[in-house]
């Protein structure tokens, strides 16, 4: 990609990271080129979905998600590793707010532009999920698609102004129903 075309993109991806985080992941494509100051077909050229745009923004972080997961497995024990990375995630879908509904739909197809990123990130969580499984410190009912819905829940609840005042506790009791009883006492927030 050429320099000048680089940054333009990269100008797109700032200033779409800004609206949808102020809008939500249902932002108008119109207003995001408004502000960007180019034409929707500049926008379109760039990201001709919602979706590839969401690709964009999500998967650097969703990149960072699955290098912090490859740190934690070797720095901390599995269940803080775990929890952490949990609540990171969280964070990280909170961040695009409304991101929530495409990243469940986009998981489950893979023509979806996010599909690929979605299913790289829940394998991160997933291995985190199986190592605190076989140390028994997690229970074994539940696999890296629960783990990746549940949080998607929690992420969808942080996005509900009536239930956002609880989204701390509400991580924490479904962080205690992932856990068994038997695991080291948690990593605080």
């Amino acid at each position: 990609m050429r320099a000048d075309a680089r940054k333009n993109r990269d100008h797109l991806l700032a200033v779409a990271g800004g609206v949808i985080t102020e809008q939500g992941a249902e932002a108008s494509l119109r207003d995001i080129a408004r502000r960007a100051d180019v034409g929707l077909a500049t926008l379109l050229r760039h990201f001709p979905t919602r979706e590839a745009l969401l690709d964009a923004l999500l998967r650097t972080s969703f990149d960072e998600l699955t290098a912090q997961a490859d740190v934690l497995e070797t720095s901390s024990a599995p269940d803080d590793a775990l929890v952490l990375w949990l609540r990171d995630f969280v964070a990280c879908a909170h961040n695009y707010r409304g991101a929530v509904a495409s990243m469940m739909t986009a998981i489950e197809d893979p023509e979806s532009a996010l599909h690929a990123s979605c299913v790289t990130m829940r394998g991160a969580g997933t291995r985190l999920l199986t190592r605190a499984q076989t140390e028994g410190l997690a229970r074994t009912d539940i696999d890296g698609a629960d783990l990746f819905a549940l949080a998607a829940s929690l992420a969808w609840l942080s996005d509900q102004p009536s239930s956002a005042p609880r989204a701390d506790h509400l991580f924490d009791v479904v962080a205690d129903a992932i856990l068994t009883p038997e695991r080291r006492p948690r990593v605080s927030s």
